[in-house]
């Protein structure tokens, strides 16, 4: 990392990752990189990848299901705390209706149910 001039502000960065992805549809092959900043010395590159996806398992696991039942991203909700408590409500309503087995149909049909 000395090639990074500003490393000292970051307190605690013991690493800059990269992961490329590439996906091969057949027709089209896409390549992607994302990258992260780390605090974690002592770690593998496996260990590493596992943690990251594990981290992106909860954003596409948890927050695609909010944003798709609840339309979270289009949210206007700023002031104060409200932006806060209301998407408690709402992983509270999305964990009852993901609870709820009486009907099989998606989350935004039960919800819509529900009102």
């Amino acid at each position: 990392m000395a090639w990074y001039g500003e490393v000292s502000q970051w307190k605690g960065l013991a690493r800059f990752i990269c992961i490329e992805s590439i996906r091969d549809t057949g027709e089209k092959c896409s390549v992607e990189r994302r990258y992260f900043l780390s605090s974690l010395r002592k770690t593998t590159a496996a260990s590493l990848l596992k943690i990251i996806r594990g981290h992106w398992g909860v954003e596409n696991g948890l927050h695609w299901c909010l944003d798709v039942s609840f339309n979270e991203d289009a949210s206007r909700i700023r002031k104060g705390h409200a932006a806060e408590n209301f998407s408690r409500l709402q992983r509270l309503a999305l964990n009852l209706l993901k609870k709820d087995k009486t009907f099989k149909v998606g989350l935004k049909t039960k919800a819509k149910a529900c009102s």
